[in-house]
């Protein structure tokens, strides 16, 4: 019985584990179209490169509170 439940609470602690592993925030960039489209653009590639420091700029400037 015991046994058991060891076994069931290390299960249970390995999903959570991978569950937040999987969930961690990647940067990454969505571009949507007027037509419906959508490009994902990864890390680490030129296009993501020459955009990322912009829509950094962007979304720190919106979180900012407004004097």
């Amino acid at each position: 019985m015991m046994r058991k439940l060891v076994l069931a609470l290390l299960a249970v602690g390995l999903f959570v584990f991978l569950l937040r592993v999987c969930r961690r925030r990647r940067e990454h960039i969505d571009l949507y179209y007027d037509d419906g489209s959508m490009v994902s653009l990864k890390p680490g590639t030129v296009e993501a490169g020459r955009v990322v420091p912009y829509a950094s700029d962007a979304l720190r400037a919106a979180r900012e509170p407004a004097d």
